[in-house]
């Protein structure tokens, strides 16, 4: 059986958007903010910015989704001292899981023969990809932000 997120993922997924607009648009409708541009331009984190030769779009992506709790606008507000901290964790976790599971973190070791398709096969990576989300939700709640706490 699969958890609502599982099941919101798979509705994202199936409107067509990529593991990295999945990640900033769930955080967006959980904070109920529509920011189309935002998520347009999560796309070019998508697929390993591309080729499938880059880092996993879920490493990146999640990190531009910890940005929206914990990033700042340098013109009107101080550093959040918690980014970097937030970032290598998560850093480390995924780095951690996807060597464990497909030996590296580019987009191309975890998608396997199917990285160099027209349309990569991401069917391998949805259960990494609830994980993710997952975890940085969990991340975010152990240093006191809201998963529907995105900055506006």
């Amino acid at each position: 059986m699969l958890s609502d997120i599982q099941l919101q993922l798979l509705q994202w997924a199936g409107k067509g958007y990529c593991c990295s607009q999945i990640l900033v648009g769930m955080a967006l409708e959980y904070s109920g903010i529509e920011n189309p541009q935002l998520i347009r331009a999560a796309e070019g984190l998508c697929s390993g910015m591309s080729s499938c030769n880059g880092t996993c779009g879920l490493l990146t992506g999640g990190s531009l989704m910890l940005g929206l709790y914990a990033g700042h606008d340098a013109e009107t507000e101080e550093k959040d001292e918690h980014l970097s901290l937030l970032l290598e964790s998560f850093t480390d976790w995924f780095t951690q899981k996807a060597t464990a599971q497909y030996g590296g973190i580019t987009c191309g070791q975890i998608l396997g023969e199917t990285s160099g398709a027209p349309v990569p096969d991401t069917s391998k990576c949805g259960s990494l990809l609830a994980e993710t989300f997952t975890y940085i939700e969990s991340l975010l709640a152990e240093y006191e932000y809201e998963i529907s706490a995105v900055k506006e």
